[in-house]
């Protein structure tokens, strides 16, 4: 399935013009034969906006996801994004995925929130593997500093997981997880993550680019620079059953070793 990886910070605070940005995202990828477009993390309203992320937080079915069931139906591709979820009084990180026909395929809740700004203004999800079919596909659900732990990636791998989507935030200086940790993340487990970041300055913040689709042999299918980009890369299911085939990690575990673990 080809995926497109929308590198965009869009605008921080507004919601209508982001779901524009997004709009054209997808006109574009479709265009370009992708089934799938991937945001960075908290796209809809912007990550640094402080007690905004509370104001602009939507329910799973609010105003803007149908606007973006709009844009996946107009479009005829599948659209994973990012966004802050309110449910009643609790607000989630969350990424959802909708699919060509405007279905809501899942929603996910990111489970480790990242530093003491995330942990201020979000309750951690307590779901670790959430997933959907798509295109022949189990596609996962995962955001930013949940794919830095090799047991959430482990538990996709062990539930079937095929292509990992990662909407992200990754900052200066830690681009080496985006050039480094994902593609060992990708190898180890035998999957495809598609690892969508946001970049430039943003309030105290620098986020970094670098958007990666990294393959289950541990290689970068396509890497992005540093400014806005629409990234666009293959997540091959032949290969994948191929490599699953070759790599022999999932089927030499030891489970019973690695009780101390939890």
């Amino acid at each position: 399935m080809r995926t497109a990886l929308l590198q965009s910070s869009g605008r921080p605070g507004h919601v209508v013009e982001n779901l524009k940005v997004l709009d054209e995202a997808a006109g574009r990828a479709a265009a370009a034969g992708a089934g799938l477009l991937v945001t960075s993390e908290l796209f809809l309203t912007g990550y640094a906006i402080g007690d905004d992320l509370g104001r602009l937080a939507e329910p799973a079915d609010g105003d803007a996801a149908d606007a973006i069931v709009e844009t996946a139906v107009r479009h005829g591709l599948a659209v994973a994004y990012g966004y802050p979820e309110r449910d009643g009084d609790t607000v989630y990180n969350s990424v959802q995925l909708v699919a060509p026909d405007g279905a809501r395929l899942a929603n996910y809740r990111k489970t480790h929130l990242y530093g003491g700004f995330e942990q201020d203004h979000f309750t951690p999800g307590d779901a670790t593997v959430v997933q959907a079919e798509l295109d022949g596909l189990t596609v996962g659900l995962m955001i930013c500093y949940d794919v830095e732990f090799p047991e959430n990636v482990r538990a996709h791998a062990l539930a079937g997981t095929d292509l990992l989507l990662v909407p992200t935030a990754l900052l200066h200086p830690y681009q080496f997880v985006a050039e480094s940790v994902v593609p060992v993340r990708a190898f180890e487990s035998q999957l495809y993550i598609a690892y969508a970041n946001r970049v430039g300055p943003e309030g105290e913040f620098e986020f970094v680019g670098l958007s990666t689709l990294a393959g289950p042999d541990g290689v970068a299918r396509a890497r992005a620079g540093r400014g806005e980009e629409l990234l666009l890369a293959d997540a091959d299911p032949v290969q994948l059953a191929a490599s699953r085939e070759t790599n022999p990690y999932l089927r030499d575990r030891r489970p019973s070793l690695y009780g101390s673990l939890v």
